[in-house]
């Protein structure tokens, strides 16, 4: 199955992608994959101008994409779009009401990162995050494989003391398959503040060998088994040239 669709990431939809473990990498796969594709954020967003066509900072992302479009350049997708350039290494975010009238008006797929993590491999958010507009079609909760075996703590996850109270479980203790479940199936984890008819797929990401293909095999039947409001569980290589490596349903 080819990630988009794997994914529920189809041309002309709103996704956002929360969590930790491979958010930025799956919005710019899907942004290269899909015609047309936006690809913004409504928090911070490290530099990404060599992962698209082109970055434009603006003010009034509507009005970008409607100059780029008539300006006829076929091969200028996919276009980042962000509001300010906040230091040399990372640009702001928009309000999520301007994200919900480009979602609004433009009729090709609009991919929005929604959380910070720091490049760690699991978190839960805080009473401020995620910024899911509510535009979104769609909501991708990621979590990795590779945080299975490793101890709950800041090396390795985002706001570990907030994973700890969601998945009932201590700081310092060795993370198994069943607490990253217990994040990305809770409405205080994985599903915090997603609208209430966007799809949801969680995405196992880094399942990049035999181990860990089982490690997510086992979060996938926990995360299904706790929730009926995840549409499916993805397993994925994001930076494999077949980045999908099982769905379950």
């Amino acid at each position: 199955m080819r990630l988009p669709s794997a994914l529920a990431a189809d041309d002309g939809q709103c996704v956002a992608v929360v969590g930790a473990g491979g958010k930025k990498t799956t919005l710019y796969r899907l942004g290269r994959m899909l015609d047309r594709a936006v690809v913004t954020a409504t928090v911070r967003i490290p530099i990404f101008d060599d992962q698209v066509a082109r970055v434009v900072v603006t003010d009034d992302p509507v009005s970008a994409v409607d100059a780029h479009e008539t300006g006829g350049d076929a091969d200028g997708w996919p276009l980042g779009l962000v509001p300010e350039r906040e230091r040399d290494d990372r640009y702001r975010g928009y309000d999520r009401a301007v994200v919900d009238d480009l979602a609004a008006t433009h009729d090709g797929p609009v991919l929005v990162k929604a959380d910070g993590a720091r490049t760690r491999l699991l978190k839960a958010p805080d009473e401020r995050e995620p910024r899911i507009p509510q535009s979104a079609d769609t909501v991708l909760p990621i979590a990795s494989a590779r945080v299975v075996g490793k101890p709950l703590s800041d090396e390795w996850v985002h706001r570990p003391e907030r994973v700890a109270a969601v998945a009932d479980v201590d700081l310092g203790d060795e993370i198994d398959a069943e607490t990253v479940a217990r994040v990305l199936a809770s409405p205080d984890g994985g599903l915090k503040s997603v609208p209430d008819d966007a799809q949801v797929v969680a995405v196992v990401n880094m399942v990049d060998d035999d181990e860990r293909r089982a490690v997510g095999e086992r979060i996938a039947a926990d995360v299904l088994a706790r929730t009926d409001r995840v549409d499916r569980v993805v397993l994925t290589q994001l930076i494999d040239p077949d980045p999908v490596v099982a769905v379950f349903e």
